[in-house]
């Protein structure tokens, strides 16, 4: 597997800029755009004037990381660790990623052997809290299991919590997973998921915007978002606090047309209260994989109709209901009260009462009927007429 696919050049520049450039920054990306990789490397190169835009003090800083970048000893470094470059319009190339505009990574630094491109033409994120609950935990490795049982790929950040528990879930299945980090993908982060990163890396896919070697920052993982958001059909939210990283994985899914989902948990939870004000706004509520896929997936694949236990009396036809509905809820009635209540004939009546003694639903007192203990089930467990 070649380190590097597409023209040598321009991709070489897209790694040098991997080094110079933070992730998400758009004033890079519309000098790229505007300009040309081949332009943007050469004015760096050259400490030649400051590129539109650029202020002299960050014109500087962007000189003083050119000079120290060195393409040829990432991508070897990369090559050692069994990692490859993917840039805009190679054949692995998202072209989902594009919808980010000038936010779009210059490249993706991968490790892992399957196809980026395939893999995320189906994919879901998950993600939520790192400090979640058992409950989250459960529900993020049980919702990631249902999809990788149905053929979908698992996308998330490889953090502690809700992450490492939908990674978790997918590979537990058999399935396919992608993690996504705000680091070097050389050197995983958090060092805790370091085998955790192994097994994705050798079952699924690792992926990075930062060069090899490169270390994390809260602005990085805060930024990584909106990749995990572009590269995915949907974002499913599984517990997060009001100021949870999260929710700015699903505000950018909603700012890219993508769909939004959150798993509900306790309305006394603070870990759900970003969560339920997301369900508030626009987002789906599902509680499975099934209605996950209803959402994302393609027309027909439709989740299961919910309905509560079907009961023996749901199984009688409509008159034989209005009959027993009819009969008092203690002490006995005669067939000619039940009739009047039941808005039918005595004869009707009757008939239907031996019916239903025949069913263990009524008994008969003398010159009365009386319901059964079987038949006796509160009102509220009564389901509704369809």
């Amino acid at each position: 597997m070649s380190v590097v696919e597409g023209t040598d050049g321009e991709l070489l520049g897209r790694v040098f800029l991997t080094r110079v450039v933070e992730p998400g920054d758009e004033t890079g990306g519309r000098w790229v755009r505007e300009l040309g990789v081949d332009a943007v490397v050469r004015r760096l190169r050259e400490r030649g004037d400051p590129l539109p835009g650029a202020s002299g003090k960050r014109w500087a800083g962007l000189l003083a990381r050119a000079e120290r970048a060195e393409p040829r000893s990432d991508l070897a470094a990369a090559r050692d660790a069994g990692v490859r470059f993917v840039g805009p319009g190679t054949p692995q190339w998202p072209g989902q990623l594009d919808d980010l505009g000038d936010a779009r990574p210059l490249g993706l630094w991968v490790r892992g052997g399957a196809d980026l491109r395939m893999w995320a033409l189906r994919s879901v994120a998950v993600v939520g809290a790192r400090a979640c609950t058992e409950y989250g935990a459960h529900m993020a490795a049980t919702l990631s299991a249902g999809l990788a049982e149905r053929g979908w790929v698992v996308v998330s950040g490889g953090a502690y919590g809700v992450d490492g528990a939908a990674h978790r879930g997918a590979l537990g299945a058999g399935g396919a997973t992608i993690a996504v980090l705000a680091c070097g993908v050389d050197r995983p982060y958090p060092r805790g998921h370091t085998g955790l990163i192994g097994r994705i890396a050798e079952q699924g896919l690792v992926v990075g915007e930062l060069p090899p070697g490169d270390h994390p920052t809260p602005s990085r993982f805060i930024l990584r978002n909106r990749v995990i958001a572009a590269l995915t059909r949907g974002t499913v939210v599984v517990e997060a606090a009001h100021r949870s990283g999260s929710l700015v994985t699903a505000r950018a899914a909603r700012r890219l047309g993508r769909h939004t989902m959150g798993v509900p948990g306790p309305a006394t939870s603070g870990l759900s209260a970003g969560v339920h004000e997301l369900l508030r706004q626009d987002a789906v509520l599902v509680t499975d994989a099934d209605e996950v896929v209803e959402l994302v997936g393609d027309m027909g694949e439709l989740a299961p109709e919910r309905r509560g236990p079907v009961l023996p009396r749901d199984l009688l036809d409509p008159a034989g209901q209005q009959v027993l509905a009819a009969l008092p809820g203690r002490g006995t009635a005669r067939p000619e009260e039940i009739a009047l209540a039941a808005q039918t004939t005595p004869d009707d009546a009757i008939a239907r009462l031996y019916e239903l003694r025949a069913l263990g639903y009524v008994e008969r007192h003398d010159d009365g009927w009386k319901l059964t203990r079987q038949a006796m089930i509160p009102v509220q467990d009564v389901p509704e007429p369809r």
